[in-house]
């Protein structure tokens, strides 16, 4: 018999700081950027782009943290594992994610690589191309863990993007067997269809036999299974995990358990500004819906809505309640 949890959702996911600036598309061709896609960079490269960013915001970040704060935004409780240095930034970002209802208490670095920052260049059509220095974020290893809150959460967090390093892996591992040991869920979010590309047999055995609840955009499903077709996806998918939450961007987004499909519309916004984090705040509406036992149909909602909530201004945080965004619209 398990205990009640004191955390809704754990995350686990790579400590960044965002910047963020709108640049014309000129700017992608001239620093030879890959559009839409999140490329991993060293540190002569991340000097080189910040100095050429125009007006920059800058905010904690990373995508497990975004959806960390979506949970706790939603009045759900949240805390965050992830590595920073013990620098500026690494306070910066354990200060933001404090003040933002997400307890965060992993013990910073005294050596190595700085606190890592993720540089977000929006171009017109909406688009985000992420250059992402993963400095501290990236040398998280099992060691890291505080496997006590991974044990105490309803639902441990997964993030894609922290896949790149075999220590990360073995991480995940541990994390996902503590969490189910205590009868606790995993989830997953694959984050990206190039990280999917790098590590797709890792990817595949960690969703067969390690996670609960599966988030993934078409490209990302389609190319985890290598297929061309997203209903191909839907079919490979199905039954592999509990649950698979399957975004289409503007086509809204589909809910896979057992046989059951549960078709999600969008919930519109007057314009689309900068798409960065929807995929990270629908997880956050999915998981926030999840743990408090409501059904797949309003979890999806949920996620629809705070997508929608991102997606229409610059940043990667709905700049909002959550929780008052939901009583407003069912009033």
């Amino acid at each position: 018999m398990t205990t009640r949890p004191t955390y809704d959702v754990v995350g686990i996911g790579n400590a960044l700081v965002d910047v963020l600036s709108h640049e014309d598309h000129a700017f992608i061709d001239a620093h030879d950027l890959t559009k839409g896609a999140m490329v991993l960079i060293d540190d002569d490269r991340v000097d080189e782009i910040y100095s050429a960013m125009g007006h920059r915001t800058e905010m904690s970040g990373g995508s497990a943290a975004n959806t960390l704060v979506g949970v706790a935004s939603f009045g759900g409780r949240a805390a965050y594992i992830g590595r920073v240095r013990d620098d500026e930034l690494g306070a910066v970002f354990a200060h933001d994610m404090a003040s933002l209802g997400v307890d965060f208490d992993s013990p910073r670095a005294g050596e190595g690589p700085a606190t890592g920052q993720c540089l977000i260049v929006v171009t017109p059509d909406a688009q985000r191309t992420m250059n992402t220095y993963l400095g501290a974020s990236s040398q998280l290893g099992p060691d890291h863990l505080d496997l006590d809150v991974v044990r105490d959460a309803k639902v441990t967090f997964l993030e894609g993007y922290l896949f790149d390093r075999d220590e990360a892996k073995a991480a995940y591992r541990v994390a996902a067997e503590a969490a189910h040991e205590a009868g606790r869920e995993v989830a997953l979010t694959l984050s990206d269809g190039f990280c999917v590309e790098r590590h797709r047999d890792d990817f595949l055995a960690l969703v067969d036999g390690g996670v609960d609840i599966l988030f993934a955009n078409t490209d990302e499903i389609t190319r985890l299974y290598e297929v061309d077709d997203f209903e191909d996806a839907v079919a490979k998918v199905r039954g592999r995990c509990k649950i698979a939450c399957l975004t289409k961007g503007r086509h809204g987004s589909v809910i896979i358990a057992g046989d059951a499909t549960h078709e999600i519309t969008v919930h519109q916004v007057p314009r689309v500004v900068d798409t960065t984090a929807a995929g990270d705040l629908y997880a956050a509406g999915f998981l926030y819906g999840y743990t408090q036992d409501m059904s797949l149909d309003q979890c999806g909602r949920l996620g629809s809505i705070a997508a929608a909530a991102v997606i229409g201004h610059t940043g990667a945080r709905p700049g909002l309640s959550l929780a008052q965004l939901v009583h407003l619209l069912d009033t």
